[in-house]
């Protein structure tokens, strides 16, 4: 069977003799030829140039078809060889490892399985009949399925002598779990791999029903020790799996087994950052005991808030580049500069890569859980972490290196990653890669190792290691913060930076310095304070009021001292700081917000998404997205996840604000399109809170209804789609619900009490102060009979009121009404009964009269009050950009007005609820002239942008002198004088 035009002439010697010594094996045991015994749809073609790449490549399979022939020939007879696996529980080994009677018979099924598992996977791994993900994949399911199958024979063994471990205060029996670390966690096992693990049992205790107890700790130890040795121990036959256990709590000088109330206290209290690192693979991957499966799941639940923090911590990399320079010493000392794994440009740097971003960002993105590499490198650059064109590349040499590690290990499976130094192992190595010659190969391997490289250091190098990235005068500004530069030497130094407030600044200093918070750091966070503080003082540079800019950051410093991760961040990312500094310079709100919520400073890393606003559908889906992996039931995550949207989306859009990225019609829109968003998911999520317990409401078919029959109706600026930073939600419930009908559940309540709940429910997530705060402040005051009303209204209901009992200005607000959220056939019949109410005849005699008499009672009660001897438009008088006369209400009631005075006559006046809108159909119906809807829309505008403007500055809509406005003012109060007064 050797062809030796399938092999390099290097290696012909070698493999003849591999061949020879096989066939003399099957001639004097008298066995059938391999050849003989190929399954249909296998050639002997192509079985000769496997076997020749195989015997080639592989002294471990020619060794092994060797001594053990009739392993080799049933993979062949089989067709296991050449197909991929088709039941990755591997049934076969689970059988005999359950038929057998004693251990030593479980050492030779487990060892006579592994060497049938090794071939097949070496076999087809040389022979690229599986993909490098399919043979890692393999790998790790035969991996898990014997140690599983190891440790229910030996649970079972242990049994009838000791009992059943049990619960402590539960008096449930205990499972043993078994936690994959490392490559097989992620089933990315290599063809040698060691095999790291942790053992867990949930609760200490003492067994029961054996012939003696014992502790629970002290049996699962037992049952640990015994799989260790069944996989570990070498025997005549060889071994399963080297098994680790190095990485459990307190590592070799720890207990073999932990309950879970030991794991927990020891990683949040002593637990390190290279744990953390450990623990983004660990995945259960064998439990014996009954309740295995909860306890797995809960053990998951236990270790994910120390593996995951709920902020962006960016602290991982100081610890990840220290275990980096770490592994880099070790490779130089011990000369490992060809290892594939470890060297400059390795598997390891690739690693290292994604797990920056998982630890940095995993605990608030949960698609950075998932373990494996190959699945995350793509994702990483979809979602903008990498360069465009980096996951693609990291994902080749992470093949390519993967599969450069696998021939290396297949030859004589040996867990080792060192490239071959002598010509015959250069030449196998070359060959079997598909490379002409071994310069060829290590031109590839030189290409893609320098590419890992240059991401990992883009990613994990210092940002001071390029001296081009760190601040000028570094070493001043550190004295600077410090305190030794000081009184008149500090003023001048810092006027010579042309700082034009130094004494604010050094006062500012003075504070954050003296502050408890500072004064009681722990050693490891003060470092990340003097890291942070010169290079904030440096980014500040100038500019007008730095001081001022200081202050505002001041109150977040002290915030975050003790989560020193942010300092990290900021000291990390240049950029983001650059970002905080011209922030805080542009508007106090966004500082303010910022000190509230440090987790916002994750937006600052960014700049090309925090001034570009997505539209409505990409806020759906990026909602989606962080809410994918969180139950329905779980409404604590729900509301936390709704208020970090909100305010990372709310400080996008005051950035994008305040640096003229977005205009004052399109801030609007953005803050209206985010509520209205919030508001879908807050209906759905109230809905499925309410069904578990009520079941679906009927409908009059006696159906329950499959989606809630509800509206959520925005008045205000909400409805006009007008929000400003901050605003108020004022909202109306409606349904449609049969009034007979009653839902389906346990706890069965009538249809409109289902509904009451349901917006009691959608309330309480909207209202409820949480640590992130409270989502929005919601006024249920304008639906039908205000705060006495029902707080969910039947369509009929709202419609009768609306027709017979409902007050002008009730009318005058149902103009700014329209359904933001909630069932589109109900959404129609509302915007029907609407246009309905609105289209009535009306007194206009009366209703100009109720107008101008509510206009004058909110003036007298709201507005500001004229200096003496002026008059109240006087221009040298306090200006109320929104009560004052000729301000934004005096705009919105003409508008309303209008609407109400003529829609009878002009329907169409009733199809937008916002005033520019609205404005617009009146010059196009021909009751407003162009020039008087053109002066009230710049006007609108004008009043709107300072609003805006003054509340990122912290500032009351009122300007202390309205000269700036008197024409606006003028024009105005002229054109609701014509509208209103002139009647008169």
């Amino acid at each position: 069977m050797f062809d030796p035009n399938q092999v390099p002439t290097q290696l012909h010697e070698a493999t003849r003799k591999r061949f020879d010594d096989f066939y003399e094996v099957i001639e004097q045991r008298e066995l059938d030829r391999p050849e003989s015994l190929l399954p249909k749809g296998v050639s002997e073609a192509a079985f000769r140039e496997q076997m020749n790449t195989a015997f080639a490549a592989s002294e471990y399979i020619a060794k092994t078809a060797t001594t053990r022939p009739e392993l080799l020939l049933e993979l062949v007879r089989s067709g296991a060889l050449f197909a991929p696996l088709e039941d990755d529980s591997f049934p076969d080994l689970v059988e005999a490892v359950a038929a057998c009677e004693d251990d030593g018979a479980l050492d030779k099924v487990l060892r006579r399985e592994r060497h049938r598992a090794m071939v097949r996977i070496i076999w087809r791994d040389l022979n690229r009949l599986g993909s490098m993900r399919e043979i890692t994949d393999e790998l790790s399911r035969f991996a898990e399925a014997a140690i599983q199958s190891t440790l229910d024979y030996h649970f079972e063994q242990l049994k009838p002598r000791w009992g059943v471990p049990t619960g402590k205060h539960s008096g449930k029996p205990q499972p043993l779990i078994v936690l994959g670390m490392g490559k097989l966690g992620a089933r990315e096992l290599n063809v040698s791999s060691d095999i790291d693990l942790i053992f867990a049992y949930p609760e200490a205790g003492e067994t029961q029903g054996g012939s003696r107890s014992l502790g629970n700790q002290e049996f699962f130890t037992r049952l640990g020790q015994r799989l260790i040795k069944s996989l570990d121990a070498p025997t005549a036959e060889g071994f399963v799996f080297r098994v680790d256990m190095r990485l459990r709590p307190y590592g070799q000088s720890g207990a073999l087994v932990s309950n879970f109330d030991a794991m927990e206290e020891y990683y949040q209290s002593q637990g390190r950052d290279w744990e953390r690192y450990a623990m983004i693979k660990a995945r259960p991957v064998a439990a014996s005991g009954e309740g295995a499966k909860p306890a797995a799941e809960e053990l998951v639940e236990l270790l994910r808030p120390f593996t995951y923090r709920q902020y962006i911590d960016f602290s991982v990399i100081e610890s990840l580049r220290a275990m980096k320079g770490l592994i880099s010493r070790q490779v130089q000392r011990r000369g490992m500069s060809e290892d594939v794994k470890l060297g400059e440009g390795g598997i390891r740097e690739i690693e290292f890569v994604v797990q920056v971003f998982q630890l940095i960002r995993g605990g608030r993105d949960p698609r950075l859980r998932e373990r494996q590499v190959c699945e995350l490198l793509p994702l990483l650059e979809a979602e903008g972490y990498l360069p465009e064109g980096s996951g693609q590349a990291l994902l080749d040499a992470y093949e390519f290196l993967r599969n450069t590690e696998h021939a290396i290990q297949g030859y004589q499976d040996r867990q080792t990653q060192a490239l071959p130094s002598d010509p015959d192992g250069q030449c196998r190595m070359a060959w079997v890669l598909g490379f002409e010659n071994w310069e060829a190969f290590s031109d590839t391997l030189a290409e893609h190792r320098a590419r890992v490289n240059r991401e990992f250091q883009e990613v994990i190098a210092d940002p001071d290691a390029d001296q081009g990235q760190e601040p000028e005068n570094l070493q001043d500004w550190v004295s600077l913060w410090e305190g030794s530069l000081e009184g008149d030497e500090a003023v001048d130094w810092l006027t010579g930076q042309g700082f034009d407030q130094p004494e604010r600044v050094l006062s500012v200093l003075a504070d954050i310095r003296s502050h408890r918070q500072v004064v009681a750091m722990q050693a490891s966070s003060r470092d990340r304070l003097d890291a942070f503080m010169p290079r904030l003082l440096a980014m500040l540079g100038e500019g007008e009021s730095v001081g001022d800019t200081l202050a505002r950051i001041q109150p977040l410093v002290v915030s975050i001292v003790r989560r020193s991760a942010y300092l990290v961040l900021l000291v990390e990312n240049p950029v983001a700081l650059e970002q905080l500094v011209r922030l805080c310079a542009a508007s106090p709100w966004i500082a303010d917000e910022l000190a509230r919520f440090p987790a916002l400073l994750d937006e600052l890393l960014t700049p090309e998404s925090l001034y570009a606003p997505p539209g409505k559908d990409e806020l759906r889906d990026e909602l989606r997205r962080e809410l994918l992996r969180t139950a329905w039931d779980d409404l604590e995550g729900h509301m936390e996840a709704l208020r970090y949207f909100r305010s990372a989306h709310a400080l996008r859009v005051a950035a994008s604000e305040v640096t003229g990225a977005l205009p004052l019609m399109k801030v609007s829109d953005y803050l209206t399109d985010l509520a209205e968003v919030i508001l879908e998911h807050v209906l759905e999520l109230a809905w499925e809170q309410l069904i578990p317990r009520h079941g679906r409401p009927s409908n009059s078919r006696g159906e329950p209804e499959q989606h809630p029959n509800f509206v959520i109706v925005g008045y205000g600026k909400l409805g006009g789609i007008e929000l400003a930073h901050g605003s108020d939600l004022d909202l109306v419930f409606i349904h449609n619900s049969d009034p007979e009908g009653k839902t389906d559940g346990e706890k069965s309540v009538d249809n409109n009490v289902f509904y009451t709940r349901l917006g009691q429910r959608i309330i309480h997530i909207l209202n409820t102060r949480m640590p992130s705060g409270t989502l929005y402040e919601v006024d249920m005051r304008l639906r039908p009979n205000g705060d006495a009303g029902m707080l969910a209204t039947s369509l009929p209901a709202f419609e009768k009121y609306q027709q017979q009992e409902a007050w002008t200005w009730e009318h005058q607000a149902l103009v700014r009404a329209r359904v933001v959220a909630g069932d589109a056939e109900l959404a129609e019949a509302f915007a029907q009964v609407r246009q309905q109410v609105l289209c009535q005849s009306r007194d206009l005699a009366a209703l100009r009269e109720e107008v101008i008499k509510m206009r004058q009672k909110m003036r007298e009660h709201l507005g500001t009050r004229p200096k003496p001897g002026a008059q109240g438009d006087d221009e040298k008088t306090p200006f109320h950009l929104k009560q004052d006369a000729g301000g934004i209400v005096d705009i919105e009631f003409m508008v309303q007005y209008t609407v109400l005075a003529w829609a009878e006559s002009e329907p169409g006046l009733t199809e937008y609820t916002d005033n520019i809108r609205i404005l617009g159909a009146l010059e196009q119906s021909g009751r407003l002239g162009a020039e008087a809807v053109a002066q009230l829309i710049d006007a609108y505008k004008a009043y709107r942008s300072t609003g805006h403007r003054l509340a990122l500055q912290r500032q009351e809509a009122v300007l202390e002198d309205g000269a700036p406005f008197a024409e606006e003012r003028r024009r105005v109060t002229g054109l609701w004088r014509q509208l209103l007064e002139s009647h008169q």
